[in-house]
């Protein structure tokens, strides 16, 4: 890979990473369904009027949209108000790998290989650590709302897999479109009319510039850059490099918000990470065994 790609596949996973301290000052001022609805409007407009639909069914897109928009993101951003640290958010969410995997062989009845269950075992020995260590900055509640947002991920990506050949970025704007109603809905029925007038009154620049953040840095430039490359190159030399996402989201997350990292945090980071590696890595590196 050119040092111009690695350096661009760098700098997506560092905005995925950090997003989560944006999240964190976002939801200083808006609540976490209504931060998430405004997030996904501006992932659709004004870019809808200036990109074709993409080659791909409604149905499709809509169910993207709703587990992306109210199942990844809207949980997350629940859970990271009040309910789990934005470091450890970032890391727990990775679990959305496993899910992934997990689905993939159920539904396509492929054989569980060793190593996968080695990276699973290490990983929720992982989870284990976090879980001997809730308290009131992590809690049981946000752990579980951390692990419903990966598990909709998940499903996200074997949508997304469904889509068939389809320009991502014109994919995400389209998408964005159908999270907006249900998140409306929800913002509406359990934050109120009156919460969302006051906060968006209150709102100053920071808010609307982490709105803006997840919109445009995050969505459109994190995922229409990240497909560019994997359009470009192998996914074994691209997929790896999200492997740096939580490390850029739990070290963001000490340096400005002050998050602090006992040992059991980063002993759970180096399990969860180390887990991720055998499953993405080992395959890679078995056939270059091989070869030699």
């Amino acid at each position: 890979m050119p040092l111009a790609h690695l350096l661009l596949a760098l700098a997506v996973v560092f905005v995925w990473g950090t997003n989560f301290v944006v999240i964190r000052w976002g939801l200083d001022g808006l609540p976490p369904f209504l931060f998430a609805t405004l997030r996904f409007a501006l992932s659709a407009l004004p870019w809808l009027l200036f990109v074709p639909r993409p080659r791909t069914g409604w149905r499709t897109m809509a169910t993207f949209g709703v587990l992306l928009g109210v199942g990844q993101f809207g949980l997350l951003f629940l859970a990271i108000q009040g309910h789990i640290s934005p470091g450890l958010a970032s890391l727990v969410v990775q679990m959305q790998v496993f899910f992934t995997i997990s689905m993939s062989l159920i539904l396509m009845k492929e054989r569980v290989r060793p190593f996968q269950l080695a990276g699973l075992m290490l990983a929720v020995t992982g989870l284990g650590v976090i879980g001997m260590h809730l308290d009131a900055d992590v809690t049981a509640t946000g752990v579980a709302l951390v692990l419903a947002a990966g598990f909709c991920w998940a499903c996200a990506n074997l949508v997304v897999k469904q889509a068939g050949q389809v320009n991502m970025l014109h994919f995400m704007v389209w998408s964005s479109v159908f999270a907006v109603p249900p998140l409306l809905a929800l913002s509406l029925w359990m934050e109120g009319p009156s919460a969302i007038s006051q906060a968006l009154t209150k709102a100053d620049m920071l808010i609307w510039a982490s709105v803006l953040w997840q919109a445009i840095g995050n969505t459109l430039f994190g995922y229409g850059a990240w497909n560019w490359l994997l359009a470009r190159h192998p996914a074994a030399s691209v997929t790896p490099m999200a492997l740096l996402v939580p490390v850029f989201g739990m070290g963001s997350s000490a340096l400005m918000l002050g998050e602090p990292l006992p040992g059991w945090k980063l002993a759970a980071c180096g399990l969860v990470l180390g887990g991720l590696a055998i499953i993405v890595l080992w395959p890679r590196i078995r056939t270059r065994l091989q070869q030699a």
